[in-house]
């Protein structure tokens, strides 16, 4: 991947606020790229702990965490939730509520 894609997909990633999430397909739009969720997936699990992106603020188109149980759903879920997002039991978050749009 360019070198100039991923630093606009980390610039839209920066610019999520606390309490507020996205999708891994609004934040590729927002870049520039509107079939590029799959290039966000690789920016986030790249570099998301070196830079210290909210790779928690980012979910699927219909709100739900990504991530399996054990394997960062409970990290995740917890995160969101301190930040006053409200997450169901199976993980899914109102997009009409919490959704930011860049």
């Amino acid at each position: 991947m360019p070198a100039e894609v991923t630093e606009r997909i980390i610039a839209v990633l920066c610019r999520i606020p606390a309490g507020r999430v996205a999708s891994y397909g609004s934040i590729a739009a927002y870049a520039g790229m509107p079939n590029g969720a799959r290039q966000v997936v690789r920016v986030l699990h790249s570099q998301a702990e070196a830079l210290g992106l909210p790779w928690h603020r980012v979910l699927r188109k219909d709100g739900a965490i990504a991530l399996p149980s054990g394997g960062g759903f409970e990290l995740q879920k917890a995160l969101l939730q301190a930040e006053g997002i409200e997450v169901s039991p199976s993980g899914r978050v109102d997009l009409s509520r919490f959704g930011w749009s860049g």
